[in-house]
């Protein structure tokens, strides 16, 4: 009985000692992890911040906490018209965009994930020799602009971003981790391929689909490159070239339309567009994020 006693109270020493080195460990994983967001941070806030600065403050630099807040930039930029065309550009090329690719890519990854498709592997070399040898940016450029005739439209913003070889293969690689049974069940039940994609497969992938849409939305809001090349007519430019402008040229503020007349600095005006084009897509996230901490393929097929 001696001997048991002690060994309890050493495997309940071992214990605490265990609990109070993962918690050790814990806390200065927190503390790590903490300081680092912090640090993240503070570049956003003195960006959020400086938005609400006046005028006078901002010319002597940038602060934590400012004494004297003003929202003449903001109200500057709201009295323009180009912000409010540039908005609208930028939030129908996104939605449309990331609902067509989408949509498209997850077709694509269903053929080629198919294990009854012939020439699935064809298809999967045919997207992967394209990343590893791009068309480069003349072949690009002559692309649209020549042979589709898509300068000056919405157009130029919306089809070269359609489609990514890269989401493709991650959609693929997740089609491929669900149960082929289901197929065979719906197939012997009578239900052709599209019902199957939609109605089974589709709604089973909702993780990966909200991934690859999060990574579509951001390609397509975060896109100016091909306004620059593309888009010359400032009413169809989005808010990404819109902020472009401003920050390459802090005397082009004329570019915003206002018609109000007062003393801003063009350094707030920039500020306060860069929280103005950030905002929208950050909005996003949550609803997005309850896709990304669950599957919905438990359950799904039962032996």
């Amino acid at each position: 009985m001696r001997v048991r006693s002690k060994d309890k109270s050493q495997l309940a020493v071992s214990v605490k000692t265990k609990d109070k080195s993962q918690y050790a460990v814990s806390v200065a994983a927190y503390l790590f992890i903490g300081g680092f967001a912090l640090i993240c941070l503070v570049p956003f806030w003195l960006m959020y911040i400086g938005s609400f600065t006046a005028e006078s403050q901002i010319v002597q630099g940038f602060r934590l906490f400012p004494t004297e807040f003003s929202l003449d930039s903001y109200r500057f930029l709201f009295q323009g018209s180009q912000v409010y065309t540039s908005g609208f550009v930028s939030i129908a090329i996104t939605v449309a965009g990331t609902v067509a690719a989408v949509l498209i890519t997850a077709m694509f990854a269903y053929v080629t994930a198919h294990p009854k498709v012939k020439y699935r592997y064809i298809l999967s070399f045919y997207i992967y020799f394209t990343m590893l040898f791009p068309p480069g940016l003349v072949g690009y450029y002559l692309l649209i602009s020549n042979w589709l005739h898509l300068r000056d439209s919405l157009l130029a913003l919306l089809l070269p971003l359609l489609f990514s070889a890269f989401n493709a293969f991650l959609m693929t690689s997740y089609f491929r981790t669900l149960p082929f049974e289901l197929n065979e069940a719906a197939t012997v039940d009578g239900a052709h391929e599209l019902y199957i994609f939609f109605r089974i497969i589709w709604p089973l992938s909702m993780p990966v689909i909200a991934t690859i849409a999060l990574f579509y939305a951001l390609s397509y809001w975060n896109d100016w490159f091909n306004a620059l090349m593309f888009i010359d007519d400032p009413q169809r430019h989005p808010l990404q070239m819109m902020l472009r402008r401003i920050v390459s040229n802090s005397q082009n503020l004329d570019y915003l339309n206002s018609n109000i007349n007062i003393p801003v600095a063009a350094t707030g005006v920039q500020l306060s567009t860069v929280v103005i084009t950030i905002g929208p897509i950050v909005f996003l996230y949550p609803f997005l994020q309850r896709y990304f901490i669950k599957g919905m393929t438990i359950g799904a097929v039962k032996g």
